[in-house]
């Protein structure tokens, strides 16, 4: 029991100080994210989330007494919802309303007090219109929280899982890239140093303008009139130039983001004939199939209100067993099936997650706001992960599944299933949609 509990530990302190050291010091440390708190709730959740799909494994292997993992199913579960419903949603808005010049420096807090009642309010109510939840259970059960995590969690998920089943074929795959030449970077080259000389040319002219205009000088009434006209036609003149400025300034900028792409898909051309990128094509294709195929099963499960009773592993084994003939034992293939695939899907999940969240932190994070991005990164991190316990209950056999079952409570698992596969359509088809039309218009311009 001692080595037990030292292993749990130990394994909890490794995935804090993975959760610091390569997230928190890595991806934050050029957007001046050195407050401690924040630092340190964002690895206290990487830290709890990481330790859930922990359980997961000890749950198959059977590590651990049965009451003992019971046990830190329960102080996880409570813990990481305290951190997603009281502590992260707390500090948020704090750092919101610290922002903010003109509230005074007392009033911060009663402030934040304020936003988080208004979180809890709007997370409360967020439960209303879903059926995930039977009334008989308190305000602070394990099931209130989860069931309404669950939902913005799993929401979140198939989004990314839609979006990403589709892009990656799409960006993995030579078929879809664009056909870019050497010939034709050059020729945009030139394009944009015409289009800056022109710019730099009529500027010189506007300066050149406005010094004639400040140097005349009225020697006589006579000439006051004439001088007044040729001042108003330059002014004229200057206002046309301005606007013509402003519009080749407008196309510069233009030409300089179709030249930064069109260096970027040379790269990724390039890149494609090589070992690594031939790799990933025929990976491509692997997950394009992979999206028929989830897209075909999740209409087919929203029309038909189907969710399966039985995990992947034990429905393969029965068919390899029932079926094909083969002599194995079910027991022990189901237990390292199950071991191998709950590895991947955690492995997956993880990277995936931080890939994504890495490239919204580069893309709108600034000095001023990355605190605040990245007390929010780790709630979506946390309810994620929370929700992919939720969802993986079911690629679990049933002998494997009990004590989730249990921790998690009475929830509605298959309202969860069948939410996921209405928004994973709903995100596959809108992408689908959006990717094609993007790629419509990068084709008939090229012409």
């Amino acid at each position: 029991m001692i080595a037990a509990t030292l292993i749990v530990i130990i394994s909890q302190i490794l995935f804090f100080a993975g959760g610091w050291v390569f997230f928190v010091k890595q991806l934050f440390r050029d957007y001046e994210v050195h407050h401690s708190l924040v630092q340190l709730l964002f690895s206290i959740t990487f830290s709890l989330s990481c330790f859930m799909f922990e359980l997961i494994i000890f749950e198959i292997i059977g590590f651990l007494d049965a009451s003992s993992r019971y046990f830190h199913w329960k102080l996880t579960i409570y813990a990481m919802l305290f951190m997603l419903i009281v502590i992260l949603p707390f500090y948020t808005g704090y750092f919101i309303i610290n922002n903010i010049r003109f509230i005074k420096k007392y009033l911060i807090k009663p402030f934040a007090v304020l936003s988080w009642l208004l979180f809890i309010y709007l997370f409360w109510k967020i439960g209303d219109p879903f059926p995930i939840l039977s009334p008989k259970h308190g305000i602070f059960s394990i099931e209130q929280g989860i069931s309404r995590v669950g939902v913005i969690g799993v929401t979140l998920m198939a989004l990314l899982s839609g979006f990403g089943a589709v892009n990656y074929p799409y960006t993995s795959m030579t078929h879809f890239m664009r056909v870019v030449t050497r010939g034709d970077i050059s020729a945009l080259e030139r394009k944009l140093l015409q289009t800056f000389d022109v710019v730099a040319m009529k500027k010189k002219r506007i300066t050149l303008i406005e010094k004639e205009q400040n140097s005349l000088s009225v020697p006589s009434s006579i000439w006051n009139s004439i001088l007044k006209s040729v001042s108003s036609q330059g002014h004229e003149n200057i206002t046309q130039l301005k606007r013509d400025c402003l519009a080749l300034e407008e196309l510069t900028r233009q030409l300089f983001l179709e030249l930064v792409d069109m260096r970027t898909m040379q790269q990724r051309i390039e890149w494609s004939k090589t070992l690594k990128g031939k790799y990933f094509h025929f990976v491509g294709y692997f997950f394009s199939l992979y999206c028929i195929w989830k897209i075909f099963i999740s209409t087919v499960n929203i029309v038909f209100n189907r969710v399966g009773k039985v995990d992947p592993v034990t429905r393969g084994i029965q068919i390899a067993v029932n079926y094909i003939g083969l002599d194995i034992d079910v027991k022990f293939w189901s237990q390292h099936v199950s071991f191998l695939l709950v590895g991947i899907i955690v492995i997956s999940s993880i990277r995936g997650l931080l890939i994504t969240l890495t490239k919204f932190f580069y893309a709108i994070s600034s000095s001023k706001s990355s605190n605040i991005i990245v007390l929010v990164f780790a709630q979506i991190m946390g309810m994620y992960f929370v929700s992919s316990v939720l969802l993986m209950r079911m690629n679990m056999p049933l002998e494997y599944r009990t004590i989730i079952t249990q921790v998690l409570g009475d929830l509605q698992f298959n309202f969860y299933h069948r939410w996921f596969d209405v928004i994973f359509l709903l995100s596959a088809l809108s992408s689908i949609g959006f990717l094609y039309l993007a790629h419509k218009q990068v084709s008939t311009g090229d012409r």
